[in-house]
């Protein structure tokens, strides 16, 4: 383990405001490692376009393939080389990704709910290529979210911050939260 490392690994739903919280560690000089971009480069790699079916099936295919912590390990090469002492892991999905994380660096993990209704609306709006287009495809994103873990993960968080009002005040609690963080 890298005892001078701490990583704040984000975890929550799709929607729930890991990239709000990942976007204010940016506004702190903190590093920000996002996983589910290990699994739009790996899209990239094998020519798969950005679609909501192909990077949901990708990520269960390379977990299938490379075993349930295939992003964090994917990952850790590139958090070692960063010089600062504390980085950001948005996206924490599984059990096996937290273990392998704390197998590594110190971890404080912060999980990220919002209500379903605000995180489709939020979902809707930000328009990524692999967001739901409808509430079926939201629900189905949903269920192979919580089928992979993130649910166990949420769980298990040392902090958990409602993301259910205003930006501002969420901005706020976030910031709390990495004040608190040693560093």
């Amino acid at each position: 383990m890298n005892p001078t490392k701490t990583i704040i690994a984000v975890t929550g739903m799709p929607g729930s405001g890991k990239a709000v919280a990942s976007s204010l560690a940016r506004t702190y000089g903190i590093p920000v490692f996002v996983c589910g971009d290990v699994v739009r480069e790996e899209a990239l790699t094998r020519k798969l376009p950005p679609t909501p079916e192909n990077l949901g099936s990708l990520m269960l295919k390379i977990r299938e393939e490379d075993g349930p912590d295939v992003v964090a390990e994917r990952l850790i090469p590139k958090i070692k080389k960063i010089q600062s002492n504390t980085v950001v892991v948005e996206g924490l999905r599984s059990l096996s990704e937290l273990q392998l994380l704390k197998d590594n660096f110190k971890v404080k993990l912060l999980a990220v709910h919002s209500p379903p209704d605000q995180r489709f609306q939020r979902l809707i709006r930000r328009g990524r290529s692999d967001d739901p287009k409808s509430l079926e495809e939201f629900v189905q994103r949903d269920h192979r979210e919580l089928a992979v873990g993130v649910g166990s993960v949420i769980a298990l968080a040392d902090k958990l911050i409602v993301n259910d009002s205003t930006l501002g005040s969420f901005k706020q609690e976030i910031s709390r939260f990495y004040k608190e963080v040693p560093t």
